[in-house]
């Protein structure tokens, strides 16, 4: 390939929309141009990132025994409201109507269309299990599309299918998947960490994310040094404390605090720990009746220690709070407590409240809280003693660094991350709504056990571009690049020794099957070695006349500080075994 016949469009300066580094670059490096918000052109620089991306997913799909199809972008309403998901879904969903005013939505995933395929075509035990997946467009209405690839509204995923007899079987589809997962991030040459995770909105038993590990990743993966645990940190589980609740050691006394509404400004004041105080939040779930009206709402106290932070994915699984959950308002909160915000606690409420304690809080004794009364808190406040028991002891608090970790190895770490894949045990939810059964060996129908794995393929270039780049510009994992070398010849157009060195060396890497691009565009060296680093591109190669009368060319990877001399009938081999070694 030579660059006069590709297309090369760089920029010096990332026009002023561009947010997070990897949009900037992805700008300035000429690989994507923006349509409309979320919305982008894949640039030819782009394109060969997002192909060579795709094929190390088929190869290894393809290998776990998965087969391909292809899955319309727009598809019927009524499989999305067989499910229910077309009112649940909310405005990200985008729906649209055609000339004859049916119902249809523009894909941000397949679950229903793919059920509906295995319904007809699955009729049999002898069928399963089988696994299907697909690479194609999806489109989710984002409410503020932003950072580039990284949330736009439409964007490309791998997503797959697995249909079992039952549990044991999706077990191991799931496994197959996971594996497969590992391989296909293996090959990119990402850091990464697949760690356990909830299983939101899709829904789902288990489910794994894999994030791509950046400092500007959105998500906080919580991980031990010591063991294999990782997981989100919406899953991962605060341990409760190894020691018993001490004695009670002092009197409950009811203490000024004048101005002093948060836990932060209450232990400077007193002079104590953080880690002293207890911290309230009020929810409230609402009853309903047949008709979607209101008949009732129960109040709930939520307490968390003081340097806690409240994990809503957890409450949002427990007893009493899974139907869905609020935060209370201002009147609910003064109806119950007798108080405004900021001096909330569970001794004496105005009105009864459900008490959920978390796991660290049941533990604490000679605590402080809010005492339902403006300009005080109570210290010295005991469990058993001083008010009742709390109706729920659970872990409902955010991991922090330094926590025991739960498989007892060692502590939590964390780091952040950025989720390029998911893979969930889905169960029966979609077959069982969608009536797709297979009939077992007594002629008896049974619904398929599911699961679902997606990656998310023009994500990936996104966050293979937070982790990997520097002050000139993006630094590809030679996998994925657009180019895995570039030869940049010095006088090309002026010079006819530089000119065939730079045509045979060209031809010699190609045939030795390296992906290669020669920059015959007669730029000066600056402004040619600028585009490439901004590109990326792993390995460049150099070639001067000053260096053939010497008998070499400059060899060097985007990630050196020095180009080496080599031999110019050694290129070619050298390079091969640095890309293929």
């Amino acid at each position: 390939m030579k660059a006069s016949r590709f297309f090369v469009s760089t920029l010096k300066e990332a026009p002023a929309d561009a947010e997070v580094v990897s949009h900037k670059l992805m700008m300035r490096a000429g690989l994507i141009k923006r349509l409309s918000a979320g919305i982008y052109n894949y640039m030819p620089m782009g394109l060969r990132v997002i192909r060579k991306v795709e094929a190390i997913i088929r190869e290894e799909m393809n290998r776990a025994g998965a087969v391909e199809l292809l899955m319309p972008v727009v598809q019927p309403a009524e499989l999305w409201q067989e499910t229910g998901r077309f009112d649940k879904m909310g405005p990200e969903l985008l729906r649209v109507k055609d000339r004859h005013d049916r119902d249809f939505i523009i894909q941000p995933t397949s679950e229903e269309v793919i059920t509906d395929i295995a319904r007809q075509e699955l009729r049999s035990y002898k069928q399963l299990p089988r696994n299907f997946y697909h690479i194609q467009t999806k489109f989710r209405d984002e409410r503020r599309p932003r950072f580039g690839v990284m949330r736009g509204r439409e964007f490309t995923m791998k997503d797959a299918y697995s249909f079992d007899r039952d549990k044991d079987g999706a077990a191991k589809s799931y496994d197959a998947m996971f594996g497969a997962y590992r391989a296909i991030f293996d090959r990119f040459g990402l850091q990464y960490r697949a760690v356990a995770a909830d299983t939101g909105a899709i829904g789902g038993d288990l489910s794994h994310e894999f994030q791509v590990i950046a400092d500007t990743g959105e998500d906080a993966i919580v991980y031990c040094p010591d063991s294999d645990y990782a997981a989100n940190i919406e899953l991962a589980e605060a341990v409760a404390p190894a020691a018993p609740r001490a004695a009670a050691g002092a009197a409950l006394a009811k203490t000024p605090t004048p101005g002093k509404s948060t836990c932060e400004d209450v232990a400077d004041l007193l002079g104590v720990p953080l880690q002293t105080t207890v911290k309230s939040l009020v929810l409230a779930t609402d009853e309903r009746n047949e008709a979607g009206d209101i008949t009732g709402t129960t109040v709930w106290l939520l307490l968390v220690r003081g340097d806690h932070s409240l994990n809503e994915v957890k409450t949002g699984k427990l007893p009493g709070l899974k139907a869905g959950w609020r935060f209370a308002t201002v009147g609910e909160i003064e109806e119950h407590f007798g108080c405004k915000p900021g001096y909330l606690g569970p001794i004496g409420t105005r009105k009864p409240v459900k008490v959920i304690a978390d796991r660290t809080v049941a533990a604490m004794s000679d605590f402080i809280c809010g005492a339902n009364a403006v300009d005080f808190h109570y210290t010295g406040a005991n469990w058993g003693r001083d008010l009742p028991e709390p109706d729920l002891v659970a872990d409902i608090r955010n991991v922090l660094p330094g926590d025991p970790s739960p498989d007892g190895k060692g502590t939590l770490a964390i780091q952040r991350g950025i989720e390029v894949g998911h893979v969930f045990y889905l169960g029966t939810k979609y077959s069982a709504a969608m009536s797709a059964v297979y009939l077992d060996e007594n002629g008896k129908p049974q619904p398929m056990e599911m699961g679902c794995y997606g990656i998310g393929v023009t994500r990936i270039l996104g966050a293979a571009i937070e982790q990997n780049h520097d002050e000139r510009g993006i630094v590809w994992p030679a996998a994925i690049a657009p180019f895995e070398a570039v030869i940049c010849p010095i006088g090309y157009d002026r010079s006819d020794d530089v000119r065939a060195a730079a045509d045979q060396l060209h031809d010699a890497l190609a045939a030795a099957g390296i992906d290669v691009i020669l920059d015959d565009r007669g730029e000066r060296p600056g402004a040619m070695f600028a585009d490439w680093e901004l590109i990326g591109v792993p390995w460049r190669v150099v070639i001067s006349d000053r260096g053939l009368k010497a008998g070499t060319v400059e060899v060097q990877g985007r990630r050196e500080a020095e180009a080496t001399a080599l031999p110019v009938a050694a290129a070619a081999d050298t390079l091969k075994a640095r890309l293929r070694g």
